[in-house]
């Protein structure tokens, strides 16, 4: 948002490469520091930056030498452009096997995540119940390069809604090798609409949700200063080097990573 307070400023393409720290746990492709470029462009729409990320890691695989085509444990990965696109409900039904009844059911989705053995939460939303399906059954079945897009708007507090379908927001995920290496969304610019969802998250907050977001009064007031059409977008560097150096855990890219005790 930092970042984001910079367009508003008058910076029409601004971009960070630097640590993150997150308390999501250790495992394979999770580490609480990790490398991320993050980069917002104005006058740009989620769509342009799906063509922006396929030249980008394209560009990067050939000019290391790695090619379009290479393998990763074991297993071909295809990088030739243009790479599918498939929208978010849509993969759970072709890829993820269920239904496209229970989708809309909010009464059916809690019974998908005992009977896929996924576990949910009291607060969570119908958007948030469909995200973790989408997590256990679709994404690791997405290994050559795939954007999904048009993500609950639940689960994407800061995006744009969709002009169509306003339950829905501009976003996209980009998969290879079943894990996400990017996310982006049109940025959301309307002022009330984003004090609202932030209102939300923070009674998701109240519920017991720790990653809902906080309310932040100086975002809010730079967004009623004017953001122009923005859309910005956050790659995770660790991940793409896991790729193309074969590596098949995290740890194996990061110097010291955090390791729990051996005793």
């Amino acid at each position: 948002m930092y970042l984001k307070r910079l367009v508003v400023g008058g910076f029409e393409r601004v971009f960070e490469l630097g640590r993150n720290f997150r308390n999501e746990g250790l495992s394979i492709k999770h580490n609480p520091e990790f490398t991320m470029l993050e980069f917002y462009q104005a006058f740009a729409t989620y769509e342009d930056l799906m063509a922006l990320t396929e030249d980008l890691v394209t560009h990067v695989a050939q000019v290391t030498g790695h090619g379009l085509e290479i393998q990763y444990q074991g297993k071909p990965v295809d990088l030739t452009p243009p790479w599918p696109r498939i929208r978010f409900h849509d993969s759970l039904v072709e890829l993820g096997g269920l239904d496209r009844e229970d989708l809309d059911d909010p009464d059916r989705l809690e019974g998908l995540l005992a009977r896929h053995d996924t576990l949910g939460e009291k607060h969570d939303t119908p958007g948030k119940i469909l995200t973790k399906l989408f997590d256990h059954l679709v994404e690791p079945k997405l290994w050559n390069p795939t954007f999904v897009y048009g993500y609950p708007v639940e689960v994407s507090p800061l995006s744009r809604r969709n002009d169509r379908q306003p339950d829905l927001v501009d976003r996209f995920e980009l998969f290879i090798a079943g894990r996400e290496v990017a996310n982006a969304f049109s940025e959301l610019n309307d002022p009330a609409d984003q004090r609202t969802r932030f209102e939300g998250q923070m009674a998701e907050r109240a519920a017991g949700d720790e990653e809902a977001h906080l309310l932040d009064e100086d975002y809010l007031r730079a967004l009623e200063y004017g953001l122009p059409p923005t859309a910005g977008e956050g790659i995770g560097i660790d991940r793409l080097v896991m790729l193309l150096t074969d590596q098949p855990s995290i740890r194996d890219v990061i110097l010291f990573p955090h390791l729990r005790p051996e005793q």
